[in-house]
């Protein structure tokens, strides 16, 4: 929920009064995240089985089943935590994995939390494990075990909690352990969107943002977006400033192609760091299969930023294969860069 902040303000007579200002009232940020399921765009089959469950635990007067989302970056699975918390009623706690470096920060948010209360964890696998136990008992008892003292002495008391639901979000759902895996009632997965549904999105962000699109603009826009939304509405505000700043404050197809050739994006959506990796397979490693720690030193960056980041997108559009050997460049991504790929006819006899 959001609070207002007071700011004080003298009156005639010089006493100091409460006063919330004109625009301590208005928003700190314009959000374009949808807040009801009815608003959002996209995943079906997530939509319907959450409408499905909402429902039903309104019903009961039950809190929702633990929810489990997992799949690339910028899909909506913090959105969707917010929309269930709105959809519920109940006040919304963030946090993260890395946040909760021991057990007493867990402990703390969870005593906190109020009846129906949402409690969402982004990339909760990287949860440290002396953390995740006391999830647990949390999560199926809605219970937290206290320890006191030490050795002979120890004595061990359950701290009742508040129902509430856990929602958890992670792009590695394989690092997550299975018995807290297993302790989610609703585990669904998400995928890219369709340039429909990017389309839908662009406009509906540029009628929130009071921009002008054009149809071939908003094609062209989700075209380019790499089949995510917050790419979408991220791409749409440097296009925004690009039409207002050089061009006549509308976004058309042409509009939307030199605002983002000026930031790198081509017409596949492929970065310049999605280049300069499917390069350095094409060229340093005459197109694979080479291992992912071998690309990550060529290019100088983190593994888990070519895993997390850039792999998910090339490997759905085709561009780059997995093999028990490595992953290798395809021909797609050779036409696209227009470089001639070297064929290994002992390789490709293998397989």
């Amino acid at each position: 929920m959001a609070s207002k902040i007071l700011t004080y303000s003298t009156d005639p007579e010089g006493i100091l009064t409460p006063k919330p200002l004109s625009m301590d009232e208005e928003p700190e940020t314009l959000s374009l995240r949808p807040r009801a399921l009815s608003d959002y765009v996209g995943q079906p089959e997530v939509v319907e089985t959450l409408e499905i469950a909402i429902t039903a635990s309104k019903n009961r007067s039950e809190p929702l089943d633990h929810v489990l989302f997992h799949g690339p970056p910028g899909l909506g699975k913090t959105t969707l935590a917010h929309i269930i918390a709105n959809e519920m009623g109940g006040n919304l706690t963030v946090t993260s994995g890395p946040a909760l470096e021991k057990g007493g920060d867990l402990i703390g948010i969870l005593t906190h939390l109020s009846e129906g209360d949402v409690l969402f964890v982004d990339e909760i696998h990287r949860t440290p494990k002396t953390v995740e136990e006391f999830l647990y008992p949390a999560m199926e008892d809605f219970a937290v075990d206290f320890v006191f003292d030490k050795g002979v002495h120890a004595r061990s008391h359950r701290f009742r909690l508040n129902r509430f639901t856990l929602v958890g979000a992670t792009t590695r759902v394989g690092l997550l352990s299975a018995p807290l895996r297993d302790r989610f009632g609703i585990f669904r997965s998400l995928d890219f969107y369709t340039e429909k549904d990017l389309i839908t999105i662009a406009k509906r962000s540029a009628a929130l943002l009071d921009v002008a699109i054009d149809t071939f603009g908003a094609a062209e826009l989700a075209r380019r977006s790499r089949g995510t939304p917050r790419i979408v509405n991220r791409l749409l505000k440097r296009v925004r400033d690009y039409a207002q700043v050089r061009g006549d404050g509308v976004i058309s197809k042409a509009t939307v192609a030199q605002a983002l050739t000026l930031e790198g994006v081509d017409e596949a959506g492929l970065t310049a760091l999605d280049r300069r990796y499917l390069e350095t397979i094409i060229r340093f490693y005459s197109g694979g299969p080479v291992g992912i720690e071998a690309i990550a030193a060529t290019l100088q960056e983190e593994t888990d930023t070519l895993v997390d980041v850039v792999e998910p997108y090339l490997l759905k559009t085709g561009f780059v294969t997995r093999t028990s050997s490595g992953r290798r460049a395809s021909e797609a991504a050779c036409r696209h860069l227009s470089i001639t790929c070297r064929k290994d006819p002992l390789f490709d006899r293998e397989e």
